[in-house]
Parts: structure tokens; sequence; C-alpha cells
């Protein structure tokens, strides 16, 4: 029994209390009994430190024997005045209390409508805030009234007699009241002490009424017990209707939001906000800088322990991969959830909107997910530390930024990089090192607890547990293999562990089927907490179990470490920009903060106007080219295997026809395809010739790479028109068929390019020989230069065969072996031993000198034979084929060139400047490609001081926004 006044009897009243009115009510205070509300202040700090709660209580009790009682009857013979004293005594007492009931009425009004007006501005907070949309007024109004059936909403409201039945029982409150005074009164007023002289009989007779007082109270204990988790279930049933039913209500409001009324564009919501600037920091440094710590709800826990089961039970969709036992999760995955109208999602970089209600966007959603992680990991590697950006959006949603990062493992298996573990530890330690990351701890319930990993390195990175949150999952899978459930509760308080948390939730996501729906594990979920016997007993408590209660405390916490720290935050990027702007001003006073992407705009501006000026180039500036460049080209062939094997010839006739035929098999197969080479080469150099002028005019020098890189890419990616090609060779061949030369200016102009020719290749033979024989006798007395034995001894061969020259003017090109021999042997009788290929090979020399010399002095005699050409007299002293086959060399060049630079000019060179600009295109979607091209410490400081500028900026809107909303 429980003495009155006493601790123990407060606290037991208060429990009793607050279970049948305050649990799972969330009714205000002013509704509680004042017993109750008493004993709250007592304990939550708000009351009168001076009036223990024993007194508050005992006082309440006492209070109940001091109502107006009947007044008793005077005695008989007491007489009439002391009566009537008495009774006037009476009257003025009843007229006090008639008084008094006045106040009471006045003060019970009051009460009332303070209670009543409380309970208004509750009903009013859960309904959509509409003053942010003011502006639409009145139309919004209507065509909001027009779209929500009143009468429908009002049918889906509880009637008033499920409100009553949702109501706690006060006749048996009154009931526990009276047995709970009944335990109090009979603790203080106590039997009489038993004496020594009872009977043994009396003593047992005794033990047997409190043995069944005891048993009784127990039961009647148990049954207040179901009666309270009966009525919470109905309650919370009430409160999931009416939360639908607001859902409905705010969705309305979003759709008509998000179509836009009058055409305005609203506002990004809060955690829109906060999540850009997460995105900015990822992307300011992929490596996590330590400068960045603002933030975020980091999910980690063993391998298949349910991290993704619960961020998917709090984003109410199934959105990632699953798999059975495997690695899924390969890079950490940042999801922002927020308030919308539609369950949508999308990614950072995409405009796409997946539909969540929809199961073929749902598939397409994880494979898209699935690609993207396994694009991010880099070959040879299992996971990645690259972020992939996903925010969803839904009615109800609770707005937070979550990171789900790969699962801890304890062993590397086959198929996995030997450095997977480490890997993950160090991603996982990277993104809890954060100060304010609140760390979501995912345990697997169905396991021993003893093989966990992740507790451990939760405790190593928050020994205090002042940002841990515990989740125990699959707890129906634990209640059913576990011999002693208070294994569970030893780990629901933290007793278990040695690592501390704020929070400890218990949540089931499922029976681990890939296809169930997030609606069909919230029910599972809900009948399994109503059923088990852990919640029943008291094991654990209701604020402790399920996701829903899970994702509200996460939310509050969340926001609370925002508003605690986002503004340090801003201060230590404000110190950041202000060093930086510093650095530039001292090194870079007198330039414009580019950076990398607005120093690829610059330069790609400055390329394209390069490109543009090929067209600018006159036609005889390219003709000349090509002339010159395709000469310089076949010239070796023409001479070589053409002219040469032909003027060796001893008639007229023989040497047309065998120029004739050389000419054919020259045009057919070889001469088309260098000409395009030539052409091609000439544009390269061309494009070149103008980078390099432009470079001079004041370039930065900060573009070579660039210009370089582009240069080359597009070069590699130009194709010349195969077609021109045929074309090209029938222009050829018609032009080398023409032997007519018409005028006087022609036939010079041959003779001409025909000397040129012959002089150049001249002085190529003269060359030649002289390296072979050494220097002569002016240079070895003047420079002191010797000749080595080998050119003494092609020295003395040239003199040899020189007098054998002057013998025979008409020599063929072809030593015959007895003139071999013969010289050798005068070779020999001077002494000097001689090789026969080295003889053949000197006379090859000395008669190409000996006939390019014949040739020039008979091209001088040709310059008086156009008259004899023209009338076509046979002389054989002035047959001048020679001449008409240069100018028929000549005269293809020409029209050659005219074909090149009107291909050049008509296509190629705006094929080349579309190649340009398509390589400047892909460089410019290519960050990794711009930031090898573009580099150095000035790029690098003005990339900085972009993207310090905009995170400095979006929190100082962030901060604002979030100002605005308290």
């Amino acid at each position: 029994m429980l003495r009155v006044g006493s601790r123990a009897a407060c606290v037991a009243c208060r429990n009793l209390v607050a279970n049948n009115m305050g649990v799972r009510f969330r009714i205000p205070l002013q509704k509680l009994h004042p017993l109750s509300r008493a004993i709250h202040h007592r304990y939550s700090g708000n009351g009168n430190p001076q009036r223990p709660p024993h007194r508050t209580a005992a006082r309440y009790f006492t209070s109940m024997s001091r109502l107006p009682m009947r007044p008793p009857k005077p005695p008989p013979g007491s007489g009439g005045h002391g009566y009537q004293q008495q009774r006037n005594f009476w009257v003025a007492r009843l007229a006090a209390r008639l008084l008094k009931l006045r106040y009471i009425l006045l003060g019970s009004a009051v009460g009332g409508g303070y209670t009543a007006k409380k309970t208004y501005d509750e009903w009013k907070e859960m309904l959509p805030d509409f003053s942010e949309y003011n502006w639409v007024i009145p139309d919004f109004v209507w065509e909001l009234s027009e779209q929500i059936d009143l009468d429908k909403l009002a049918k889906a409201l509880p009637e008033m007699e499920e409100i009553a039945k949702l109501l706690p029982d006060f006749d048996k409150i009154g009931e526990n009241f009276t047995f709970l005074k009944s335990l109090l009164t009979s603790e203080t007023s106590g039997d009489p002490p038993l004496k020594a002289t009872d009977s043994s009989a009396a003593v047992a007779h005794e033990a047997g009424d409190k043995q069944y007082k005891k048993s009784s109270d127990k039961e009647k204990v148990d049954q207040l017990q179901e009666e309270l988790l009966r009525t919470q279930l109905r309650y919370q049933r009430m409160l999931e209707r009416l939360e639908k039913e607001n859902k409905e209500l705010r969705k309305v409001v979003l759709q008509k939001d998000d179509k836009g009324i009058h055409q305005r564009k609203v506002k990004k919501s809060l955690i829109d906000m906060y999540s850009e600037v997460l995105d900015i920091l990822s992307d300011y440094d992929a490596n996590y800088n330590t400068q960045d710590h603002l933030p975020r709800v980091v999910v980690v826990g063993d391998q298949s322990a349910g991290k993704t089961s619960v961020l998917e039970m709090i984003a109410q969709a199934r959105i990632f991969p699953r798999g059975s036992g495997e690695m899924m999760t390969r890079s950490p995955v940042k999801v922002t959830l927020s308030e919308g109208p539609h369950h949508v999602a999308m990614f950072k970089d995409s405009g796409r909107e997946f539909d969540l209600t929809k199961e073929e966007d749902l598939a397409a959603l994880r494979h898209e997910i699935e690609l993207r992680m396994r694009k991010s990991v880099k070959e040879g590697q299992t996971v990645s530390c690259e972020t992939i950006s996903l925010s969803v959006k839904g009615p109800g949603i609770q707005r937070m930024v979550l990171v789900d990062l790969p699962g801890v493992i304890s062993t590397v298996t086959t198929g996995m990089a030997t450095d997977t573990k480490e890997t993950i530890f160090s991603i996982s330690k990277a993104y809890m090192q954060n100060p304010n990351a609140i760390i979501l701890c995912i345990q697997d319930g169905s396991v021993d607890a003893e093989r966990s990993i992740v507790t451990d390195l939760v405790s190593q990175m928050d020994p205090q547990g002042k940002r841990t949150i515990f989740v125990l999952t699959k707890v129906d899978l634990a209640e059913k293999n576990l011999a002693s459930p208070s294994r569970i509760q030893q780990i629901v308080e933290g007793k278990l562990f040695p690592m501390k948390a704020l929070g400890y939730f218990a949540v089931v996501t499922g029976k681990g089927s890939s296809a169930e729906s997030i609606d069909s594990i919230k029910d599972y979920e809900e009948d399994f907490f109503q059923n088990s016997r852990l919640l029943r007993d008291g094991m654990l408590k209701a604020h402790q179990v399920t996701t829903k209660n899970l994702s509200l405390a996460v939310a509050d916490c969340f926001w609370k470490m925002v508003r605690e720290s986002v503004e340090q935050q801003a201060d230590v990027f404000k110190a950041s920009r202000f060093n930086l702007e510093t650095e530039w001003k001292n090194n870079y006073p007198r330039l414009r903060e580019l950076d990398r992407n607005e120093l690829f705009e610059k330069a790609k501006n400055e390329i394209l106007d390069e490109v543009i000026s090929l067209s600018q180039v006159t036609p005889q500036h390219w003709e000349s080219i090509l002339q010159k460049k395709l000469w310089e080209r076949v010239s070796t062939h023409v001479i070589e295997n053409i002219y040469l094997p032909a003027a060796q010839t001893m008639d007229s006739g023989t040497f047309n026809t065998t120029v004739d035929i050389k000419l054919k098999q020259w045009t057919d197969k070889q001469l088309p395809h260098k000409a395009l080479e030539v052409a091609w080469e000439t544009l390269q150099e061309e494009f070149a010739r103008f980078m390099a002028e432009y470079k001079g005019k004041d370039q930065d020098d900060i573009f070579d790479k660039l210009k370089e890189a582009v240069k080359d890419e597009s070069i590699k990616r130009h194709k010349w028109n195969e077609r021109a090609l045929d074309s090209l060779r029938v222009i050829q061949h018609n032009a080398l068929e023409d032997r007519s030369i018409t005028d006087k200016p022609q036939w010079d102009a041959a003779i001409q390019f025909m000397e040129e020719t012959l002089q150049s290749r001249l002085k190529d033979t003269e060359s030649v020989i002289k390296d072979m024989v050494g220097p002569d006798w002016k240079e070895r007395w003047l420079s002191w230069k010797n000749r080595t034995p080998d050119q003494h001894i092609r020295n003395e061969t040239k003199n040899e065969l020189d007098r054998l020259l002057k013998l025979h003017d008409e020599h063929t090109a072809y030593l015959a072996n007895d003139e071999v021999t013969t010289v050798r042997k005068n070779l020999e009788a001077r002494s000097v031993e001689v090789d026969p290929i080295l003889i053949k090979d000197t006379w090859h020399q000395l008669y190409r000198r000996h006939f390019l010399q014949k040739a020039l002095s008979h091209c001088n005699l040709c310059k008086r034979g156009f008259y004899y050409y023209q009338r076509h007299f046979v002389d054989s002293e002035l047959e001048c084929n020679d001449v008409v086959l240069f100018w028929r060399i000549q005269r293809m060049l020409v029209i050659t060139a005219n074909t090149l630079r009107q291909q050049l000019t008509n296509t190629e060179v705006r094929r080349l400047e579309k190649n340009v600009k398509e390589v400047l295109d892909d460089f410019g979607e290519d960050m990794e490609k711009k930031t090898q091209l573009i580099t150095g410490r000035r790029v690098q400081l003005a990339e900085d001081l972009k993207k310090v500028r905009e995170i400095q900026e979006k929190l100082e809107a962030f901060i604002e926004a979030l100002h605005k909303e308290k």
C-alpha cells in the first residue's frame, strides 16, 4: 500500500493520469486534470519549487471533503435565539457560497473560452498557410472552391460520435481515481497496530487478503494498459485520416501554385535552396573539404542492414536498386526530400521527372541510379566517392537532406578490389567527421549485435553521441529469433553497445520482398507493433517505433542543427572570399576575374575568328601556294620517271610516245591523290599561320594548349570529300592531253619553267658530286680541309669518267661492261683500287650533270623555236618536244591549283569551320578536358573566387529565408 503524501504515490498518480489522458493524445496542458498538471509542472521545471508535489496531491484529495453540506439541526432544548443565530450564520454562508458560485461560473466561462481558442489554434496550424497566396485573392478563392467539394470534405471529417468514442472514458478514470484514493487513504489511516496477543490465524488471514488485493491490482493495471493501447490506436487512425485529408487539401493548393496562377513564379523552397548550396560545395571540392561543415543526414550501416530500405520508407518510394546480399550502393547518393504536389524524383543534372506513382518510372529511376553508380566507379575499383545528387518531392514528405553511403563490410569477397574495405571506411569517415553531420546509424536487428562493425566506427567519430540517431531494423525478425526479447530493450536503451546516441528507434521495413509497396510495408509495420509484446510489455516506448516517428525525429534534429550552424559557416566562407580577393588584387590587378568556363568562351571566340579568316584569303594566294607546293611534291617524279627516260631516246616519236604513256599512268594512279594531299596540307598550314598571327597580337598565352588541341583534333576529324578525286583525275588527264601552245608568251613561260627546273636539278647534282669527291684544291688550301680515302678514290674515278665523256659526247646513260673494265684498269695503273659498283654510281651522277647541261643548252636554242613549232617545220636541231612537255606539266599545275582552290573556298574551309565548332562544343561539355587545357594559378584562383562568392550568396539567401520561416 502507498502512504498518503509519499513521492511514490504522487508518481503513481502522475503515471496513471498521464497514461489515460496525456500519452499519444497530444492534449494541451490546460485540458489535463489539476493534479496531472501540477505534477507536470513539477517535473518539467515550470512549477513552483516551494510547493512539493505531494502537498498538491494531498490538498486535491482532501478538498473532496470540503464541499458544502446541509446545516445540522439544532439540538432540542437549545432555544430559539441560539438556533436563529446559527440559522442566520448558515444563510450568510449560503449567500457567500452563491456569490462565490458566480465567480466560479465566470472563471469557467473564461477558461472554457481560452481552451476553445487554444483548440481552434491547434486545428488552424494543421491547415496549410495561405498567407503566401494572398496575391491571388479573390480569383484564387473562387477557383479553389470550385475544385474542392465541400460536402465531400464535410462527409470525410469524423462524426461527433466517432470523436466521442476516441475520448477517454471519464467514468473509468473516475473509478481509477476512486481506486487510487482508496489506496492512499488506506495507507494514511492505516489499520490499528497488531498486538502481541493476535493469534497466528488472524495474521495468516490478513496476509491472504493482501495477496488477493495485490493480484487484483495487477489485473486492474493490465486492463488499464490494454484499454490505453486500444484508445491510442483509435486516436492514431483518426490522426492518420485527418492527415490524409490535410495532404489532399495541401496538394490542391500546391497544384494551383504549380500551374502558376497569373503566370507568377513561385519561390524556391527552403530545402531546395539548402540543397543547392550542398551541390555547389560538392563541385567546389570533390574531396569533401573540411571547410564544408554544413549539416546533412549521413546514413551509415553494415552491408544489407537495411539502410536503403529505411531511406525509401522516409522518401515513401522504392527508388533504389535492390540485390540479394550483394553490394548495391556503390557511391554516395545525396537525396533531397521536400514537400510538393506530386510524388516525383529528379536528378540534379537532368530535366526528366520520374513519376514515383508509376511502376514504369520507378523501374527507370532505379535503372538510371544503377547506371550512374557503375559509371562513377573507375576501372579496377568497386566503389566511388563521386556523389549522385537526387531530389524527391511529394505530399507529406519531411524536409531534409540525406546521404546514403556504401555499406560497411568486414571482408573483401571475390570480384571486389583489394582496397574496397578501406575505401568504404574512408568515404564514411569523410562524411561523418563533419561536426554538424547527423549520423543515422542503421543496425540489423536480425543478426547478433556483436557482428556489427558500424557501431565501433560511429563511436570513434561521435564518442559523445551528440549527433547520432540509432535505428534498429528488422525488429520483427529479431523478436521471432531472439530467445530473450529483453536484449532488444537493451539495444534501444543504449545499454548493449558502447556507442551513445541522441535517440533510439526500432523499425520494420517489410518482409524482405522487393515487390512490396511502401503502403503494404507501412501496414505491416503498424500491425506488427500493435500486436508486439515489445510495446505491450513496455520494452519499447510508443515514440520509439515506426519509420514515421523516425522521420519526424530526424527532420527535427536536422533543422535544429541547420539553424545552429549555418550562420557560422557563412562567416567562414566570407573570410575565405576576402583572402582570395586580396590574392587576386595583388597578383592580377589589371585582369578580369574570368573562371575556366569564361576563359574557354573567350578562347572559343578567338579560334572561330581565326577560322573565319581563312575565307578572306584571296584566290591568287591560294592558287600560288597550291601550284608551288604541288610542283615540289611531283617534280622529282616528273624529272626522274618521265622526262629523263624519254629525253634519252633517239627520236621525237619515241620521246612523245614514252611521255604519253608515263603521263597516263601517273594521272590514273598517283597525281590526284598527291594533289589532294597538297591541298589538305595547305589548308592546315594556312590555319596554323592565322592562329600564329593572332597569337602575336597581344593574345593570352593561357590559350596556347587549348588552341593547339583544337587545331589537332579538327584536322584529325576533317576528311576531304572523296567525290572530288574522280573529277580532279578527269580534269588533270584532259590538261595533260593538250599539246597546242597557242602564243609566244606561253612558249616563253614554258621555256622559263623548264630552265628553272633543270637549273635546280643541275645544282642538286653538282652538290651530290661535290660531296662524293670532297673539297677541291682551293678549299683544301684556304680552309685546310682534306679528302677522305673514299673521297680520294671517287675523285680519281670521276677524273677518269670525265675523260671518257669528253671523248664520247653522245654517250648513252649506261656504261658498258668493257668500259667499266677499262676504267678500273686505268685506275689500278695509278694504284687506285676501285669497285665496279662505285664506278657505275659515280658515272650516274656525272652523266646526269652532263645531260642537264646539254638540256639547258638546248633550252636556250628553243627560245627561238616557237616559229618552227607553230608552222610544223621538221628541223632536227630544233625539235623542242621537251619544251612542250614542260608546258603540259605547267598547264596541268595551273588547272589543278585552280580546281583545288575552288574546292577549298567553296567546301573544305566551311567544313573545317564546322569541325572546329564541333570540337569546341565537345570540349565545352567535357569539364575534365577544359581542366587539362586551361590551367594555371590564375585560372584556379578565379574558379575558387566564383565558387566561394556563389556559396556565400546562396547561404545568405538561405539564412534570410530561414529567419522568415521562423
